[in-house]
């Protein structure tokens, strides 16, 4: 798949208990069953030898801070619950950094993130899907509870700082002992917190302690009920079928279980004496109330995609990861760190949008590359999909465009061009001295056609072939077949530099504008015009829903601007905007109203037409600048 490797950075300090550990050695097992080179980041000082034989985890796949430069990494996968800032702009100088389940201060300077348990964030992610979890196969569920005897299943993790666990399981085991009822109870609680299970009544506890299970997830379906407190375990319980109950160890714990649905009894062991009225009735298992626990949860896995076998493991989806990811902003340089970084416009399952704090072009970083490619295909199916016609049926359209984008060009042309500015000068187009264009991104030509009849001597340069080959054989205007800047792939102009360089609709389409911009300041004249288009955050789309908008960008649109960014960020390249023109105006994607305007003969049309164009709402412009 990917050359290059993924470390896996866990939470280790003392309190953290065991599940994130326990989690990442999981992804880096799974992740090396796919050959895939990877690390689990873990210091000689964390304590995790109980778990590398739970896991059947070769420890030859360690690595500590001495060896990390060692290696190049593809991405590094963070499952650090809260992870600090200095952390963070550590890990990001290495590789693209995904943060898992993240809930810290840093969690919006993520490049992406990949929620796998619900949380209380502010901040949506990239990815959210309970079914990640390292599931095993789907257990037969039971059709009730087992008769004799009722198993419970009671986890707080490894280190339980609450001492939860051992709360519980007394709580549970004196009703036992009371009404000498038949049920069997388990504690897992790690060898060295077993000073907190001893009674002060009595030194024999009821209820059998494990330090741990191996794969406890796999043995989940033999309990009738698991208590525990929010996190993978409650969760594991709801994909295997079981009723799970929870306790929180405090505030932030109580506020996730009540906001994904659970059960809970509250916080803390005053809230774990509670169990003792719920669980059994007048000296039996209170099987309605299990009953009714059951259901809840069999609607929770349902929600939570839980009901079924997962589709993907954790493993096999950052294994088909390739991140895309850019440190300093694409378009003016500025680097993305500090307050910069710390403010996302956007996430989505594939992308992530950040908005440059110095000249205010958004920009996207990716998860994989975008699934496009600028071939036949591009401008035949995929423009008819959006357009309802081809890129060739739409060829007068684009050209009569052209001609008038032409006119505010020439307009802004030196005396020395020789053109007017209203007629025609297609006879000048053969003149040597005609002013020389360059039209990056030509496709099929109808700005080339239409700058040859007003008396340019026009060049176009396409990634597609079939495009270069119709603009050279059928309209007979040099071009070339390759990626702008590639200085291989230009064809060079009639009087060593050109007078007009235009993109349309087509610098959103690089990934990195700063050597598109360098280049075509090198090959314009002084005085010469820039003129490009592109879509706008800034026109009634962005402006109505910013998020809905962006997610409706194409796949390979990397970069975002708006007419006020594009003034700053052309300065900065050596640039003067010189004019703009607000475009694409569309009344019917005003909010609330907008549903009314669809109709061009309705009044509403009318108004919103006006008002977007007064107020410079189009959701495309047209910026027509000269070399500084």
């Amino acid at each position: 798949m990917n050359a290059g490797a993924v470390l896996v950075v866990p939470a280790y300090e003392t309190g953290r208990g065991g599940g994130h550990l326990t989690r990442c050695m999981a992804l880096v097992n799974g992740l090396r069953t796919l050959d895939r080179d990877s690390w689990l980041f873990l210091p000689a000082s964390a304590d995790a030898d109980g778990l590398f034989d739970a896991m059947r985890f070769d420890k030859n796949r360690l690595i500590g801070e001495s060896g990390l430069s060692n290696i190049h990494w593809e991405c590094i996968i963070l499952d650090r619950f809260q992870t600090p800032p200095e952390e963070l702009a550590r890990w990001t100088q290495l590789a693209p950094v995904i943060g898992i389940d993240e809930g810290g201060p840093s969690r919006d300077s993520f490049d992406f993130l990949i929620d796998i348990l619900p949380g209380c964030h502010r901040i949506s992610p990239n990815i959210a899907d309970p079914s990640l979890l390292p599931l095993p196969k789907k257990p037969c569920s039971k059709n009730g509870m087992s008769a004799v005897p009722f198993k419970v299943l009671i986890s707080f993790g490894q280190e339980d700082a609450a001492g939860l666990g051992s709360a519980v399981s007394f709580a549970v085991a004196e009703v036992l002992v009371a009404y000498d009822s038949d049920a069997e109870i388990t504690l897992l609680q790690k060898a060295n917190n077993n000073e907190q299970i001893t009674d002060n009544n009595d030194s024999s506890p009821v209820f059998n302690i494990l330090e741990t299970i191996p794969n406890l997830c796999e043995h989940l379906h033999e309990y009738d009920l698991v208590i525990t407190h929010y996190g993978l375990t409650a969760f594991e319980a709801l994909y295997t079928g079981v009723p799970v109950l929870l306790v929180s160890p405090g505030a932030y714990h109580e506020k996730l279980a009540q906001r994904v649905g659970f059960f809970s009894l509250g916080i803390g062991k005053t809230a774990a004496k509670k169990i003792k009225r719920l669980l059994f009735h007048r000296g039996e298992i209170n099987r309605p109330f299990i009953h009714k626990l059951k259901n809840r949860c069999t609607a929770l896995a349902l929600k939570y995609n839980l009901d079924h076998a997962p589709r993907r493991s954790l493993a096999e989806l950052i294994n088909g990861i390739a991140p895309n990811v850019s440190r300093n902003c694409p378009v003016c340089g500025t680097a993305l760190h500090g307050s910069a970084l710390a403010h996302c416009a956007a996430r989505f399952p594939e992308r992530t949008y950040r908005r440059c704090t110095c000249c205010g072009i958004m920009s996207m970083n990716r998860i994989n590359p975008p699934p496009i490619e600028y071939a036949k295909e591009y401008f035949f199916e995929q423009y008819q999909q959006q357009y309802g016609k081809t890129y060739l049926e739409d060829f007068p359209h684009l050209k009569e465009m052209g001609k008038r984008r032409l006119a505010v060009i020439k307009k802004m042309g030196t005396r020395d061009w020789g053109l007017g500015t209203g007629e025609s000068d297609s006879d000048n187009a053969a003149n040597s001295n005609a002013p020389p264009l360059l039209d990056i991104g030509c496709a099929y030509g109808p700005f080339l056609a239409a700058a040859q009849e007003e008396g340019f001597f026009p060049r176009g340069i396409d990634p597609a072939e079939d495009a270069i080959r119709y603009v050279t054989q059928t309209l007979g205007i040099p071009a070339t077949q390759g990626f702008f800047p590639d200085p291989q792939s230009l064809v060079p102009s009639p009087q060593s530099l050109y007078s007009v360089v235009t993109l349309w609709y087509v610098i959103e389409h690089f990934r990195d504008c700063i050597p598109v911009l360098a280049e075509i300041q090198k090959l314009l004249k002084p005085g010469g015009v820039l003129a490009f288009a592109t879509p706008s955050f800034s026109g009634i789309s962005g402006r109505a829903s910013l998020k809905r908008f962006l997610e409706r960008s194409p796949a390979d649109h990397w970069t975002i601007w708006s007419p006020a960014a594009c003034l700053k960020a052309l300065k900065m390249a050596g640039f003067t905007v010189k004019k703009t023109v607000n475009s694409g105006h569309h009344p019917e994607r005003f909010p609330l109203l907008g549903t009314f305007a669809r109709n061009r003969k309705s009044p509403l049309y009318g108004l919103f037409l006006a008002i977007s164009r007064i107020f410079s709402l189009g959701d495309t412009f047209e910026v027509y600048a000269v070399r500084d």
